[in-house]
């Protein structure tokens, strides 16, 4: 019988561990050439993907799932039963609110613009616009959703948040379609499920309103690709995206050379921010489960 309660696996070799929790990692044991038998509680690598999803097959004892994102689409086909699967949420709040409200900026203060101009050594004035006063509506109410609301009230906006539920203070999906056209701003931060999937089609970027700007910083999937394009190359509404469909965007996708769009490569909680963060939550999360509570972000399937 084994002298340790779990058998815990992370990205971090110095990681703290509760008494009667065993501590392995990359430095000590590789994934590709270790016996992974004896893991119980497995802490997926950030940053990923489904290639560090595949050692859970050989976790014969794995009873515990936690995946270092709030979302978790890509780790559902490696569930069996008796695993429980965690998410990260919370941990990635303040550098996705972060970048949502910076790539908000940077398009209605004209960023992109200035700096293809700077790059050719032109001192381009021009007055652009402004976050300050706008009208926003925001897809998503969970906890980074919540955060981008308390990162952009300082810019005095009008701020409307929308989910499935019409928790947290916000309105129910039904009503999307009748706001649509009054906001200057439509953040993106919902889960991806079959529901949200091409949420944002056709149909609703042409309810968008003239000028508007769409900041997604959920899921690539969660727009229409071909309709954004269509619609960008208008040139009647601009976007700003940390995610696409497909991702990575390939080398000549038609996005890329849209009108009107500044693309980041899918950082939004990839900052210096995650280490000091991810790290807390995983040790709270070990805790807890020492002191037999249940862990903390157990996704229901």
């Amino acid at each position: 019988m084994s002298e340790f309660t779990h058998t815990v696996w992370s990205q971090w070799s110095d990681l703290a561990v509760p008494p009667g929790f065993r501590k392995l990692s990359l430095a000590d044991h590789p994934l590709d050439s270790s016996d992974l038998s004896q893991i119980t509680i497995y802490v997926q690598p950030y940053m990923t993907g489904t290639e560090l999803l595949e050692p859970v097959k050989a976790m014969n004892k794995l009873q515990i799932l936690q995946v270092p994102n709030a979302g978790y689409e890509s780790a559902l086909p490696y569930l069996r039963p008796g695993v429980v699967l965690c998410n990260a949420r919370g941990v990635h709040n303040a550098s996705t609110a972060e970048l949502a409200v910076g790539l908000a900026i940077a398009m209605k203060r004209g960023i992109p613009d200035f700096l293809r101009s700077q790059d050719r050594g032109e001192w381009s004035h021009e007055r652009m616009g402004s976050l300050n006063d706008s009208d926003i509506g925001i897809i998503g109410a969970g906890s980074i959703g919540q955060t981008l609301v308390s990162y952009l009230k300082p810019y005095e906006v009008e701020i409307t948040t929308f989910s499935r539920s019409g928790s947290n203070g916000s309105l129910s999906m039904e009503h999307l379609d009748r706001l649509l056209p009054t906001f200057d701003f439509l953040f993106l931060i919902i889960p991806l499920n079959p529901e949200s999937t091409n949420l944002i089609d056709a149909r609703r970027l042409a309810l968008m309103k003239d000028g508007a700007i769409l900041v997604n910083v959920a899921r690539g999937k969660v727009v229409d690709t071909d309709a954004l394009v269509a619609e960008l190359n208008t040139g009647r509404i601009s976007a700003a995206l940390d995610v696409t469909d497909p991702e990575p965007l390939p080398v000549g996708h038609p996005l890329w050379s849209a009108k009107n769009v500044l693309i980041t490569p899918h950082v939004g909680g990839d900052s210096e921010a995650f280490e000091k963060r991810g790290r807390r939550f995983v040790e709270e999360q070990l805790q807890r489960i020492a002191d037999g509570l249940k862990p903390l972000n157990i996704i229901t399937i």
